[in-house]
């Protein structure tokens, strides 16, 4: 049967293909499909901006309402409170409740509209949201690469120019078979011939974090990061005595981007490849990256020795 408007409301905490599959079986039912979701209280790991992003990225051609909040219901309000709030938020009239769960058919029935249940016993995708949250590693082979990228652990390497970040990124991404993101600033730094403006740090935040969020969707679990706007901040301070407050934005947001930090150690012998600074330098920029993760409050681990040894104290720390 076609209907010219249907509802799907959700948690979506995390959104997974049980609700993919009544999300789709709207969309393939109805001339329009709107998607409600809210928590109260809201989800931190995954708030309801999240959600509702999800939904908008996967489905385009929905209308989605993320409801604050400060705006809502309590989750554990009475069947019947969460049907007035429900009815109270619908931009218009719907012919179809779209839903998997036991409330559909008194939502339906409050909104003058028919249930579609779709896949009550859980036979076509065996999976809720509950069994994820309890093992969300687990599950994360489950999650749409744009919903499991929100929980991709991303693992940065500081440290000061030839102390080994590359390699050791590189070197524990394949050890791993994850993805590995390389520092963007070298790249630029080399194709400037040493001589990047300014402005052009900006650039490098931008593109770097860019390329962390594309690698984060082909991501299982980990992202290894080469570096990041941390780092940019500081070699803007010391080769112009000022940093763009764009790029000291992106450093600040740092504290909450990457799950864990590792500071390779100045430890191996300084690698003169045409295009470092000096010794000097190096030893400089090491000590004023730990000040600033100290000052930041960022907790990081001191990776020395051999790049075997590093490997193994980074992956005794990721527990992998």
């Amino acid at each position: 049967m076609r209907y010219r408007s249907g509802l799907v409301v959700g948690s979506f905490a995390p959104l997974h293909p049980g609700h993919q599959l009544v999300i789709e079986t709207a969309r393939a039912a109805c001339d329009r499909v709107t998607v409600m979701t809210w928590a109260n209280p809201d989800i931190a790991t995954m708030p309801t901006s999240v959600r509702a992003g999800w939904v908008r990225r996967l489905y385009p051609d929905v209308k989605v309402i993320g409801i604050h909040a400060a705006e809502c219901p309590p989750d554990d309000a009475p069947d019947a409170v969460q049907r007035a709030f429900t009815a109270s938020r619908l931009p218009h009239p719907v012919d179809a409740v779209f839903t998997s769960e036991a409330y559909g058919e008194a939502l339906a029935a409050h909104l003058g509209a028919v249930h579609v249940s779709v896949d009550p016993a859980r036979e076509r995708v065996p999976l809720s949201g509950t069994q994820i949250r309890a093992d969300l590693p687990g599950h994360m082979e489950h999650l749409d690469p744009v919903v499991r990228a929100h929980f991709v652990e991303k693992v940065v390497f500081l440290g000061a120019e030839s102390t080994g970040k590359s390699t050791l990124a590189q070197a524990v991404a394949e050890a791993l078979d994850e993805p590995y993101v390389e520092e963007v600033g070298r790249t630029l730094w080399v194709a400037a011939d040493g001589d990047l403006p300014l402005a052009e740090y900006v650039t490098i935040c931008r593109e770097h974090v860019a390329l962390e969020d594309a690698a984060a969707e082909r991501a299982r679990r980990f992202v290894f990061v080469d570096t990041n706007a941390i780092t940019t901040q500081q070699y803007a301070f010391f080769f112009f005595g000022t940093c763009p407050p764009e790029v000291q934005a992106y450093a600040d947001r740092c504290r909450e981007r990457y799950a864990h930090v590792f500071v390779c150690a100045a430890d191996i012998p300084f690698d003169q490849d045409g295009t470092r600074v000096h010794p000097q330098v190096q030893q400089y920029m090491d000590g004023a990256i730990r000040n600033d993760l100290t000052i930041r409050g960022i907790p990081y681990t001191v990776v020395g020795g051999t790049l075997a040894e590093r490997v193994a104290v980074v992956r005794a720390a990721l527990g992998v």
